[in-house]
């Protein structure tokens, strides 16, 4: 599996459509201060499903819509589409290209597909959840990452490693949540269906307290 290509439109400095196409191997991008090589890179982890502006660079998400120019106005909306070779078939499915697009409007509003159907960000997370690519990725490695990793504290860099580690395999959704989520059910499916003598019976009637309110014939059980 790997990425084959990458469509901008309207995100960040890429204020016209760009198609970066990828071939097997190493890729790299070349390019003076201020070219967006950045942006690339955020481009990716954004259409994966990030949803913190900091990831992106960005003080709001909507930043990452480009904001224009003194010659050109700003634009209404940012668009990614990712597409990926599954021709080895790592992502469970048969379909040998899975195309990811996220569009986000800067009245705040958001869109997901995969391969041109509308879907939730929740498919795009399950469909990568065994890849080790997605919303929490441990494959982008950004400005400053690096050298944050070679000085932490051992326990702090154990961790992170742990986290790169159980990527791949921890599934989705976590086997712990499901369990919660069954013995939730159970409970309440329990109390349903308790019998009618599981139940604490009323308390009886103080002697002499009226049990009924006589023309409607409605009763009560008295004071406890």
């Amino acid at each position: 599996m790997f990425l084959k290509s990458l469509t901008l439109k309207g995100f960040k400095s890429f204020a016209d459509p760009a198609v970066l196409e990828f071939e097997p191997g190493i890729t790299v991008v070349v390019g003076p201060n201020g070219s967006g090589k950045s942006n690339v890179v955020d481009a990716v982890a954004w259409v994966l499903g990030a949803q913190g502006p900091r990831t992106v660079r960005s003080a709001k998400m909507e930043d990452v819509i480009f904001m224009g120019t003194a010659n050109r106005p700003a634009l209404g909306r940012a668009e990614v589409a990712l597409t990926i070779d599954n021709s080895s078939g790592t992502l469970g499915t048969d379909l040998a290209e899975i195309t990811i697009t996220r569009t986000l409007f800067r009245s705040g509003d958001s869109e997901y597909s995969l391969n041109g159907a509308p879907c939730r960000l929740l498919d795009i997370q399950e469909l990568l959840s065994d890849t080790g690519v997605g919303r929490q990725q441990h494959v982008i490695i950004s400005q400053g990452h690096l050298d944050a990793i070679l000085e932490a504290r051992p326990e702090d860099r154990r961790s992170s490693t742990a986290g790169a580690a159980s990527a791949p395999s921890g599934g989705w959704p976590p086997p712990r949540r499901i369990s919660n989520v069954s013995s939730t059910w159970s409970v309440r499916s329990n109390v349903r269906s308790a019998p009618s003598s599981a139940r604490p019976p009323r308390p009886a009637p103080t002697p002499g307290w009226p049990t009924s309110c006589g023309p409607c014939g409605c009763t009560w059980p008295g004071p406890s």
